[in-house]
């Protein structure tokens, strides 16, 4: 797992698939997102790597039931007794009540899905990923960063929320937004509702934001909302 200091209140952990992010508000932790299943030990280890204590991590905040951003949750709340949070609509799916949607494809997705999906279980598997999740919707404020804002994107998955931190400049968007090497910032992949997925960039992108931190790709790091703005402006939406 690769370890990037984005700022020094966040951190970028980097799996073979997604990624997480790691906010601190003095001793208080916040996971957004938790990598793949059996990834808790690693993200536990990577924490007192830092210097700080996997114990003091408050809460694992989810922005999709998707295996490789939820894989981890549940072995990061037993390992530190941290609240998994995740939106009403994908809490089923945490919990193993019901299997996950698959993705509605592009011709042109089928075989990159194939082949990222290789090392994480199919999205229609039925898997307990955290047995208790606290559940949120669009408009709530989470007790961290100032005042984190859960913001309803969905489209990738139906509860697929972005985490907008006003005080700080910082937007997470989860799936809902991607950065390649080849593309630059661009609109998600492997989403369920395209038409929905694209109005959610839109309203993400609307947001300001000094630093845009995506579930898959480098962070944006400054003047994030006008990079965002720019990509979103590709993809006409009603």
């Amino acid at each position: 797992m690769e370890i990037v200091e984005l700022r020094p209140r966040v951190h970028l952990f980097r799996f073979s698939v997604g990624q997480a992010y790691l906010w601190r508000d003095g001793d208080e932790l916040t996971l957004v997102d938790a990598g793949t299943p059996g990834s808790g030990p690693a993200i536990a280890e990577a924490i007192e790597g830092l210097g700080l204590r996997a114990r003091d991590v408050r809460r694992v905040v989810l922005t999709h039931f998707h295996s490789d951003h939820v894989g981890g949750a549940g072995e990061v709340a037993a390992l530190t007794g941290a609240t998994v949070l995740a939106h009403h609509l994908d809490a089923p799916m945490v919990r193993g009540e019901v299997p996950g949607p698959a993705p509605v494809l592009e011709d042109w997705e089928v075989p990159i899905f194939a082949e990222t999906s290789k090392n994480v279980p199919k999205p229609t598997e039925r898997r307990v990923y955290a047995a208790e999740v606290q559940e949120v919707t669009d408009g709530d404020v989470l007790p961290f960063g100032g005042g984190a804002h859960v913001v309803g994107a969905p489209g990738h998955t139906r509860g697929s929320i972005g985490l907008h931190l006003p005080e700080h400049g910082v937007l997470f968007t989860g799936d809902a937004i991607a950065n390649t090497p080849e593309t630059g910032v661009l609109l998600g992949v492997f989403n369920q509702d395209a038409e929905q997925a694209v109005a959610s960039f839109h309203r993400l992108a609307a947001l300001d934001s000094d630093m845009a931190c995506f579930g898959h790709g480098d962070p944006v790091r400054a003047d994030a909302s006008a990079v965002l703005r720019e990509s979103a402006a590709r993809y006409a939406h009603a």
